[in-house]
């Protein structure tokens, strides 16, 4: 059995390793960006500019200023980031899958032998707990780098 879980374990990874290898320095992961999308442009001078992506050939990207559109040839652009979004409501089902989890194992382990359902307290009382929790965790949030020249 531990060897079947470990096998597992190795397989989930495998999808994250090869996204972790992808290549920054490809010019074509900014199509991928949606127009009007949040994102900071640095260029190679260090001056960074918080914008929203409207398109991008290849030879430069346009993006929308509070002073208007902007282009910035593919040469002076240094790094490119997009705004991640929260994932808030996801947490909150893993916080309430914790928290369900977490008593149902505690109130097993306490009374074996127990048919009633004395059990439902602590089990929603945890997964509201688990939600609230997991809610409140901050993943994903942040700037993620699409395009990087070095």
């Amino acid at each position: 059995m531990k060897r079947v879980i470990e096998t597992l374990l190795l397989l989930l990874m495998v999808p994250g390793l090869s996204l972790a290898q992808s290549s920054q320095n490809n010019w074509d992961n900014l199509k991928q960006l949606a127009p009007g999308q949040q994102i900071r442009i640095v260029l190679n001078d260090a001056k960074s500019y918080k914008a929203k992506f409207q398109s991008v050939t290849d030879d430069a990207i346009v993006v929308r200023l509070a002073t208007g559109d902007q282009t910035f040839p593919r040469q002076s652009v240094l790094r490119v980031s997009r705004k991640r979004r929260p994932h808030r409501g996801r947490n909150a089902l893993i916080g309430v899958a914790l928290g369900v989890a977490a008593a149902l194992a505690t109130d097993a382990a306490a009374c074996p032998d127990c048919t009633t359902g004395t059990w439902a307290g602590d089990t929603i009382g945890l997964g509201v707990l688990g939600a609230a929790v997991g809610a409140l965790v901050p993943t994903g949030v942040g700037w993620h780098d699409v395009y990087r020249a070095r």
